[in-house]
């Protein structure tokens, strides 16, 4: 089948881009097939940070209703000192009227659960270790650890920073250690200074910490803190917490010594510079496989969602569904590296620990942040859903989709 739309598409990674593009596959009348290692699906983790342009994504997909049941519509994204003096206050509120969309925070766990329900039949396959593939002009042969095998017409790897399909295709990557750890955890706790919506992230010298609330009396939170990589935590990791930011502003202590000491996950940050392939032949990349953004701009999952609509879009009618993985990933490498380098720029900013780099930084976010970051923000960031929804919001502008482009250069 050199030639001829493809009908089986499998995809490798069950987590919140793998669903997400097995139902923009479904809805555009492909078949597809989630192959997650894991025997459950996991609908473990925290909380997700979702832009209104993966808001947008998700009405697209047919599911914002049911996200927003329950995902809290923020108003103001605030950040301030650890001392709890403000360095900038986004009215993301604002979007609602400009997009159409609000700017959510959700559980990881509500988020995969919601696509995962939204599939038709049953098109998930748990305990699937992909461990690699052959292909030909006719399709993809996947192979499992268990020694079984799996044909289709195209592959997808959406098994993220360390996935296995992208290593196939290209060799081991080249993934890159930030220089700090992200501690994240949720509490159950009701607030008087987390009212529903709220969104503030702290920094402090070499640490920060940011918390927003993701459901009713539950808050999402992390601590990022410089370190070598590989550590692990000893037993009170809590309490280890709790000095860390013994004195911050705000409820931080209070939102800590709420939090279930078993529920504090660990991990080390990393991320990837942009690459100038993402796949070859039947098989391409998405999400973090393709360009694992750190969290410093929140649009890790948002871009994931994009990603599964632009592929979805290129496949749905396509004669030749090689070339059209070649259109989906020049496409998308024109929206997501310039937002990789932004996001390792931003988290090396709020890394610093030097008393005079800290006071700069603090004199650039007060000076910057409400005015020039925001604006920049709204433009690169959040306008570009309005490809998806310009119909029904006509009073935003519709983001044009990028331009094919040259392969993105590498930092």
């Amino acid at each position: 089948m050199a030639l001829g739309r493809a009908r089986r598409v499998l995809i490798a990674g069950g987590g919140i881009g793998g669903l997400a593009a097995a139902l923009a596959l479904q809805r555009a009348g492909l078949e597809p097939v989630v192959f997650e290692r894991a025997e459950a699906l996991r609908d473990g983790g925290a909380g997700l940070h979702i832009w209104t342009n993966g808001v947008l994504a998700l009405d697209c997909l047919g599911v914002a209703g049911q996200v927003l049941e329950t995902a809290p519509a923020q108003q103001v994204a605030h950040f301030s000192t650890h001392r709890g003096e403000v360095l900038g206050a986004w009215p993301v509120g604002d979007f609602v009227e400009r997009y159409g969309a609000p700017t959510i925070a959700v559980e990881r766990s509500v988020l995969h659960g919601v696509l995962r329900e939204a599939l038709h039949g049953s098109p998930v396959r748990t305990g699937a270790h992909v461990m690699g593939f052959e292909q030909d002009e006719d399709g993809v042969t996947v192979r499992f650890a268990d020694g079984g095998s799996e044909r289709g017409d195209l592959l997808i790897g959406a098994d993220g920073i360390h996935g296995t399909v992208r290593d196939a295709l290209f060799g081991p990557a080249r993934n890159r250690y930030s220089g700090y750890i992200a501690w994240r955890g949720r509490s159950p706790l009701q607030h008087p200074d987390i009212p529903p919506g709220t969104f503030n992230a702290m920094f402090g010298p070499g640490t920060r910490f940011t918390y927003y609330d993701v459901a009713p009396g539950l808050v999402h939170w992390m601590s990022v803190a410089n370190g070598p990589a590989g550590g692990r935590d000893a037993p009170g990791v809590r309490e280890m917490l709790l000095r860390r930011h013994r004195g911050w502003g705000g409820p931080v202590a209070d939102i800590l010594a709420a939090t279930p000491e078993e529920g504090i996950i660990r991990g080390d940050v990393e991320g990837r510079s942009p690459e100038r392939r993402w796949g070859q032949g039947r098989v391409t990349l998405l999400g973090d496989a393709a360009h694992p953004i750190t969290f410093n701009i929140g649009q890790g999952a948002c871009q994931a969602l994009e990603d599964a609509l632009v592929l979805a879009e290129h496949l749905e009618h396509a004669d030749d569904p090689v070339a059209a993985l070649r259109r989906y990933e020049r496409e998308r490498r024109a929206r997501t590296a310039p937002l990789q380098r932004i996001a390792w720029r931003i988290g090396r900013m709020g890394a610093v620990r030097n008393p005079l780099l800290i006071r700069a930084r603090e004199a650039f976010m007060r000076k910057n942040w409400n005015t020039k970051a925001f604006a920049a923000a709204e433009k690169g960031q959040v306008a570009y859903g309005t490809r998806w929804a310009p119909a029904r919001h006509p009073a935003a502008t519709p983001a044009p989709a990028p331009a094919p482009a040259p392969a993105a250069t590498v930092d």
